[in-house]
């Protein structure tokens, strides 16, 4: 389904741990579907640096170190799904995280007669996620991303982009750390998995094959829930 064959907009949600290929996948689906990525990271920056109210009472909490709270990133997403670009249709990512967000969220949407789409979770195995996440590596001269097992460089050593020779890990790229980053998104996911599921529009996706693959998935998954 292209684009010009949505009739709607769309609220989608994305659910998925850290390198399950969300961002990635989002950014396909805003191609071929005319919809736009939300994150909460890119709407709390966007709108302190835009100056709205709910940007200047986020900036306050942010200064003093503290968390910004739901009313506050509700109030910026209800000013960014007011944008003329949102009209298709919005993927969020990294937002809702509780049950209490989700409900509050359904109540914003409620106010614009929109409601969730789907929540799509894209589903992963634990033992091999580790595997993924904790083998990545990157030229630290340029970017280029590499992996352990998966993508090497073809001159050992050597960056195949920019010739550089020095690489550079994550910090929070080791097992230990991924393994426990999956464990707390299990256990704090695991409610929204039940809400979505219970109001029908929860649809889940391994997320362990190949992007293209995925992304065909997603596509078909979308395309349902504009009809």
């Amino acid at each position: 389904m292209q684009a010009d064959t949505i009739t709607k907009p769309a609220v989608l949600i994305l659910l998925g741990p850290p390198g399950a290929g969300k961002g990635t996948q989002a950014r396909m689906l805003e191609e071929k579907f005319g919809l736009v990525q939300l994150s909460t990271g890119d709407l709390l920056r966007a709108a302190v640096a835009a100056g709205t109210e709910a940007g200047k009472a986020a900036k306050a909490v942010m200064e003093a170190g503290g968390l910004v709270s739901d009313d506050i990133v509700i109030a910026i997403l209800r000013d960014r799904l007011a944008e003329p670009d949102c009209a298709r249709g919005v993927i969020l990512d990294g937002f809702p995280r509780t049950t209490v967000q989700a409900e509050a969220l359904d109540k914003l949407l409620s106010e614009n007669g929109q409601k969730v789409n789907a929540a799509i979770s894209l589903d992963v195995e634990d033992a091999e996620m580790v595997a993924r996440i904790a083998g990545r590596y990157t030229c630290a001269n340029c970017g280029e991303g590499y992996h352990d097992q998966f993508k090497q460089p073809k001159v050992e050593g050597v960056c195949d982009k920019c010739g550089g020779t020095a690489f550079s890990r994550r910090a929070d790229d080791n097992a230990e750390t991924v393994a426990s980053r999956l464990a707390a998104y299990h256990e704090q996911t695991a409610p929204l998995i039940d809400y979505y599921q219970r109001q029908g529009v929860l649809k889940r996706l391994n997320a362990m094959g190949q992007i293209d693959e995925i992304a065909r998935g997603l596509e078909g998954i979308v395309g349902e829930a504009m009809r």
